[in-house]
């Protein structure tokens, strides 16, 4: 069910010998990932629940006859930019019908993220799935 992209990162997980490696990794990826636009860091795009400041813009759209899913975010902090960056890759263009099946807490757990986050990383990162979830919910109608 992962991306592609998502199984490049954990296998560059399953490479790397330390935490302090990942940790480096998860902020390379928020650093490597495009900013957004500053007119979409706006109120309704704020993700509830983080202990940074986060930003979600999400768009679906048609390719080769399916809706697919796809958002891009920024967070004022490099390792939570990192984190949207880990959920880009897992997420962006799926269908939108498969957006809610993704198990998420598995997905994480193939990259240890568990054990190695803090109680607070921990909520935010549930409460930007929380949020995808919510937006692909609206786009099927459910």
């Amino acid at each position: 069910m992962a991306q592609i992209e998502f199984e490049e990162i954990v296998e560059t997980f399953q490479y790397l010998e330390d935490w302090e490696g990942r940790y480096r990794h998860i902020i390379d990826l928020g650093k490597n990932m495009s900013k957004l636009e500053s007119i979409f860091k706006i109120e309704k795009n704020k993700v509830n629940g983080c202990a940074s400041q986060v930003w979600i813009r999400s768009s679906i759209e048609e390719f080769d006859g399916t809706l697919r899913f796809s958002f891009e975010g920024e967070s004022d902090a490099l390792i939570v930019s990192g984190l949207i960056s880990i959920l880009r890759s897992l997420y962006n263009g799926l269908p939108i019908s498969e957006v809610l099946s993704v198990d998420f807490q598995s997905e994480m757990d193939r990259l240890g993220l568990k054990e190695h986050l803090s109680l607070q990383r921990s909520n935010g990162l549930r409460s930007m799935v929380n949020r995808l979830q919510e937006i692909a919910k609206k786009s099927i109608g459910s």
